[in-house]
């Protein structure tokens, strides 16, 4: 049960990063996830938030944002 349960929990996390990063598409963003790495100082291991079209940071350039974060940015 324990395994079910943490395997629903990624199921969960999964349709979260994606629902981040359509609401990202959809205000011309680009939600990048970080591919962390232990011992990154400036990786915190979340979404950085890219212009589509001039390929500029402007939100989380230390890959800080949850899915949650992301979709709110977006929302805005």
């Amino acid at each position: 049960s324990f395994q079910l349960l943490i395997r629903r929990m990624s199921i969960m996390s999964k349709s979260l990063e994606q629902k981040a990063r359509r609401a990202a598409k959809r205000a011309d963003l680009i939600a990048r996830k970080s591919r962390w790495r232990k011992d990154s100082l400036d990786n915190f291991g979340g979404f950085m938030l890219v212009d589509a079209y001039t390929n500029l940071v402007v939100a989380g350039s230390r890959y800080d944002l949850t899915p949650e974060e992301v979709i709110e940015y977006c929302a805005e």
